[in-house]
């Protein structure tokens, strides 16, 4: 166990006035069931429920009034009334839709009483079973794997951890931040698998626990498919999504299969909807607001980047280059740079990328991110001489400055032209400090 981020935002909801029962969301094996349970020392008194247990699932099902139904809870649990605060844990919430139900009645009749729900097939649920999330009764917050932030936490990196959080970094602390970067990088931010790493730092002992998990990945699968078709469709797709990630990708014929559009599409939004991947829309924006255009192919970003490591068999180059970079064509950079992204926003919103499909002079900008009132368009890329094309592209149709390139270099912001005349300031930001990316757009702001 080990301090997660989510952490400080269930204490925010915790103390909000107008607090209402909270969906935690988040994929198979991210750490839910183990936040909450940290999270309820803050509490006199703490009712965990998992909904998978028919007994437990139960007690829902005479869809009794709000009150009634704490007090079956607690003499089920053989639990007393307390004085205090009590946080009510519906785990596997999916499992049964009274319970989900039941989430309007505890907010508007017993509003005193702090009720969390999970459940990592939930959102499969919603569309398969036709379950009803009271509108406008609940609030929601995500949890991802690991963020290099919480990765240093976990490992122990205090002097490391201290510097991340100094914006600008210290140029003395950037070298050794690179290198714990790629090694996280390598190790991926799935608890099990972290906490297995800060234990003994052998990231080669590590191959048994990514085979548990991706199996258990693979073992899931009937609980999304509705018929022997869907399973096999879904199960090549999850196969091969971690190959695939990084690149923008057309549904049909998915992972070098005879699949058509609308099956491959299917089984990649169920695999989206479970959180195993996130499907990223392009938009043609380059002012906000930013317009999806989902007529146009998705750039795929998988879970977690150890896991594609391991199920791409790349281990092995983290040692031979200095650079990520510098192998799997890019991809691996790009990939850990969205990942931090998702990771970092609260508000829950998929990054973006930006496209231009000229025939002539097609383009194409990593990620697009809506900071205040600007599109701010961010560049993954090699060291300092890698090509801007499509990036100067986007500042010669924005309206604004600024621009972002992620790299293996120094920290450092420049005024520099596209060369098409337009002056602009381009931060060039190391990899490392990616999940910082909206302090430092400000930080490149305020010092222009």
């Amino acid at each position: 166990m080990f301090k997660r981020e989510i952490l400080r935002r269930l204490g925010d909801w915790k103390n909000k006035p107008d607090r209402k029962p909270l969906i935690l969301r988040g994929a198979r094996q991210v750490g839910k069931t183990t936040a909450v349970e940290l999270f309820s020392t803050a509490y006199d008194q703490f009712i965990p429920l998992n909904l998978e247990k028919p007994e437990e699932a139960k007690l829902f099902a005479r869809s009794l009034p709000a009150a009634d139904l704490l007090q079956a809870i607690r003499f089920s649990k053989g639990l007393p009334s307390i004085q205090g605060q009590t946080l009510l844990f519906l785990d596997e919430v999916q499992n049964s839709p009274e319970a989900v139900s039941s989430l309007r009645y505890f907010y508007e009749d017993l509003p005193e009483l702090h009720v969390i729900a999970a459940g990592s097939l939930l959102e499969i649920a919603l569309t398969q079973k036709q379950i009803g999330i009271p509108v406008g009764r609940v609030e929601y917050a995500l949890m991802s794997p690991l963020s290099f932030r919480e990765f240093l936490e976990a490992t122990g990196e205090t002097q490391a951890l201290e510097a991340l959080d100094v914006i600008p970094a210290p140029v003395f602390a950037l070298p050794r931040l690179m290198d714990l970067f790629h090694r996280y990088a390598l190790v991926g931010g799935m608890p099990e698998i972290v906490a297995h790493y800060a234990g003994n730092r052998d990231a080669v002992a590590l191959a048994p626990l990514y085979r548990s998990l991706w199996t258990s990945f693979l073992d899931d699968i009937p609980k999304y498919a509705r018929n022997e078709t869907m399973k096999r469709v879904i199960r090549h797709c999850l196969e091969a999504a971690p190959l695939e990630a990084g690149e923008r990708i057309k549904f049909a014929g998915f992972g070098k299969s005879n699949y058509r559009s609308r099956e491959a599409g299917e089984s990649l939004r169920t695999l989206e909807q479970a959180m195993l991947l996130h499907l990223l829309a392009p938009t043609t924006s380059t002012e906000i607001p930013l317009i999806p255009d989902r007529r146009k192919s998705p750039k795929l970003l998988f879970l977690d980047i150890g896991l594609i490591n391991f199920t791409a068999g790349i281990q092995g180059h983290y040692f031979e280059y200095p650079d990520l970079y510098s192998f799997y064509r890019g991809r691996i950079a790009e990939m850990i740079v969205g990942q931090e992204l998702i990771a970092a926003d609260p508000e829950q919103h998929k990054p973006v990328f930006w496209v231009r499909e000229k025939r002539q002079a097609p383009a194409e900008v990593d990620f697009v991110l809506q900071h205040g009132s600007l599109a701010v368009p961010i560049e993954v890329k090699a060291g300092a001489k890698g090509t801007l094309k499509s990036l100067h592209q986007f500042i010669n149709r924005c309206p604004h400055g600024f621009a972002v390139r992620l790299y293996a270099g120094p920290l450092e912001i420049v005024r520099t032209k596209t060369p098409e005349g337009k002056a602009f300031s381009l931060l060039n930001l190391p990899y490392c400090l990616a999940g910082k990316l909206r302090a430092y757009i400000r930080w490149m702001i305020e010092s222009a």
